[in-house]
């Protein structure tokens, strides 16, 4: 592809591309041909102070500075692909009217913000200030040079403003029909853009399954059927083309597991797996009753059959734990029931000697949920959590329901604002490695969407985010409420691209 000639009035910084090649490509992928990459704003908007309510992320323009009382902000948001090794990276706008006053870019505290749902009353947070520069009124595009803050692939969350309190400056957006939206220019160190070499050799699972490097990789197939969950793995498997090495499955009550098929699938020497066991141990009861001891001989009977085993499991309590608090004193069923039923359940385990139990406290993390002043109280103890869990999925249908990528399941807040799910957990129970326990791109029955968006955003998220050590794929044609489809093949482009991911090297762990 030929370099479209630069125009001749631009900032200084501009220079240094002039003579390189450019490939501009979506913002979720990217390959490169010669020494830069051109990458489009994946989302970009503006918000204004006085008009809180209004939704600015179809304009064809982003508006920075004050007028009267209302002062604008835009926002923008880069993917940087994976494995991309970079030399230096600028920012480019182009101006719709003549730039003046001095322009600031501010790194975004989340990346869970998208252009169809910001406004001035919902935008993220802005950090330190990352960049300025105060543009000629002739300038034809305006660049910042943010070598010191893009210098991996990622995401990145960026803010506009402007210094002008009698005016505004408007760029065009990545909806402008001329073409001239926010992009993102970075000199590579080489010609192909590729994630460094890692092999499972390199990265093997120590103490509590964490491993040393890279993430395990899992899966939950066969949802909501009732066919039989080993085989629905195994077939999934080949679908995908990679081995899930955590193999997740269901379990409640007194049912007697790890099962004779669960076991079978941890014997293959040829697809080492592991065991992520889900049990609602309260069924039939309550989580009040559980930690009073009144499930005791349930729980002395698991951790016999687990001891056998005597291989390392993961085991999270009754997950998502969040649905079905019943916040009514002594229902039982209370946030703080929950965290005794827990910490009851994996000290007693734990003397009763059955010390292969790895366990995951596994959050829904719903904006809702989260919001509730009983949410705090669910959280058991650092010291009876090995894992910290979380459930979420996004939809791939743009103005549907939880709409978004990969960041977006795992940055969701309370409503109202607040902390974001991994931000919380990295920061209130920093020493925990996070998993991803399940995951999924989901459209409704019939609305068959191309989900490769989401899976594309897979990896440029872990490699930002290196609390995340495990992640686990939950695949069904239906959902339990009969109207979503999480599976990876709705669409044979989406299949395509989780194939793609499922082959990244970061998930070569291996199993010790």
């Amino acid at each position: 592809m030929r370099r479209a000639k630069l125009p001749t009035s631009l900032t200084a910084l501009t220079a240094v591309f002039a003579g390189t090649a450019a490939v501009v490509v979506t913002p979720n992928a990217a390959s490169a041909a010669g020494s830069e990459l051109t990458i489009q704003a994946a989302d970009d908007t503006y918000i204004s102070s006085t008009r809180t309510s209004t939704v600015f992320g179809s304009e064809e323009k982003l508006a920075v500075g004050k007028i009267g009382n209302e002062t604008k902000t835009a926002f923008l948001k880069f993917t940087v692909p994976a494995g991309t090794k970079i030399k230096s990276a600028t920012l480019f706008l182009t101006p719709e009217n003549k730039p003046s006053g001095k322009l600031t870019v501010s790194r975004v505290i989340s990346d869970s913000w998208t252009e169809a749902k910001t406004t001035g009353a919902n935008a993220p947070k802005l950090g330190p200030a990352i960049a300025s520069v105060t543009p000629y009124p002739t300038d034809t595009r305006v660049g910042f040079n943010l070598n010191a803050e893009i210098t991996g692939s990622g995401t990145y969350s960026l803010a506009l403003s402007s210094a002008l309190t009698d005016g505004a400056v408007r760029f065009q957006s990545a909806e402008n029909k001329a073409g001239g939206g926010p992009k993102l220019i970075i000199a590579t160190e080489s010609a192909a853009v590729s994630t460094p070499p890692v092999t499972a050799k390199d990265c093997v699972t120590g103490a509590k399954l964490v491993p040393s490097c890279g993430v395990l990789w899992g899966g939950a197939a066969g949802g909501f059927t009732s066919n039989p969950r080993d085989a629905e793995h195994k077939n999934w498997e080949k679908l995908s083309g990679r081995t899930a090495t955590i193999f997740h499955t269901y379990h409640k009550g007194d049912e007697a597991f790890p099962t004779k098929a669960e076991i079978a699938m941890t014997e293959d020497a040829a697809n080492p797996r592991v065991l992520l066991l889900n049990w609602k141990i309260a069924y039939g009861s309550t989580w009040a009753k559980v930690a009073k001891g009144e499930q005791d001989a349930r729980i002395d009977a698991f951790a016999k059959r687990i001891k056998a085993y005597d291989k390392p499991v993961f085991l999270a309590l009754h997950h998502e734990p969040e649905n079905d608090v019943k916040a009514t004193a002594g229902s039982g069923w209370e946030a703080k029931d929950y965290a005794a039923m827990y910490r009851h359940t994996i000290e007693r385990l734990r003397k009763q000697g059955a010390g292969n139990v790895v366990n995951v406290m596994a959050y829904m993390g719903n904006e809702k949920w989260m919001a509730q002043s009983w949410w705090k109280d669910l959280y058991p103890g650092d010291d009876v959590v090995d894992w910290i869990g979380l459930d979420s999925y996004v939809s791939v249908e743009k103005g549907y329901y939880h709409y978004g990528t990969f960041a977006d399941l795992l940055d969701r807040k309370p409503t109202g604002g607040g902390t974001g799910f991994y931000e919380w957990a990295t920061t209130k129970h920093k020493n925990k490695p996070i998993m991803v326990a399940e995951w999924g791109g989901y459209h409704r029955i019939g609305k068959n969407t191309d989900k490769s968006a989401v899976y594309n955003s897979v990896v440029p998220e872990l490699t930002k985010r290196p609390a995340i050590k495990a992640i686990v794929h939950f695949d069904t044609k239906a959902d339990d409420e009969g109207n979503r489809d999480i599976s990876i093949d709705s669409t044979p482009a989406g299949l395509a691209s989780f194939k793609k991911l499922a082959a990244n090297p970061i998930f070569n762990v291996k199993l010790k």
